[in-house]
């Protein structure tokens, strides 16, 4: 299958470039920075940005699956979030796109926050108040959208290794615990996914 991966240059989405092409898929891969992408024939690079109508639309057209990774360092008040769903949206519309979107945000976005333990509670409200404030837009705005859609909120990233250990938990349930998850397994789950969607319209937590 041909799988658009939006934010592949580092972290989740380089994993999931990975998975993909070792599974034997094709890939198009969307990044500010392609640098540590790797060459393969079933690979197009497009060196481009997630808010750009033409740089989206050109990494999602004619894709069977479309998994937005995109992260950021600043942790100042931000639009990318809320920007990226903006443009993604608009180019489901001119496109009429009906393949799924699996949308990469975190535990702590929209009404999970309510289900976050006292340590992530503070690390976010410390470091990342302004990421989740504007993930939790891109959610709203995703959600309400005609985009065949599945957010995905990751807990706490880590750079470990992939097991078959980490759990998939849909909605949101009294004394879930959400905690450390690695890049390489929530890009498992997201290739997974990809191939067949078991989640579609859903929340889903992923955790160790």
């Amino acid at each position: 299958m041909k799988i658009a991966i939006i934010g592949a240059g580092a972290g989740i989405g380089l994993q999931a470039v990975k998975q993909a092409l070792k599974k034997g898929h094709s890939v198009t891969a969307l990044s500010t920075n392609t640098d540590q992408l790797p060459d393969h024939p079933q690979m197009i690079k497009i060196k481009g940005n997630a808010t750009s109508f033409a740089d989206l639309k050109n990494a999602i057209q004619g894709s069977d699956a479309v998994l937005i990774t995109v992260g950021t360092k600043n942790k100042k008040a931000t639009t990318l979030f809320s920007d990226i769903a903006k443009t993604l949206i608009e180019v489901g519309n001119d496109l009429d796109f009906s393949s799924p979107v699996l949308t990469i945000t975190g535990f702590g976005a929209g009404e999970s926050k309510g289900y976050l333990s006292f340590f992530m509670r503070t690390v976010i409200s410390l470091f990342l108040k302004e990421q989740y404030i504007n993930k939790t837009i891109m959610e709203e705005l995703i959600t309400g959208s005609t985009l065949k859609w599945e957010i995905i909120r990751p807990g706490m990233l880590t750079d470990g290794s992939q097991t078959s250990s980490y759990k998939a938990i849909s909605g949101l349930q009294k004394g879930m615990k959400v905690g450390k998850v690695s890049r390489t397994e929530v890009a498992r789950f997201l290739i997974d996914e990809a191939e067949n969607q078991t989640m579609l319209y859903q929340y889903v937590a992923l955790t160790n």
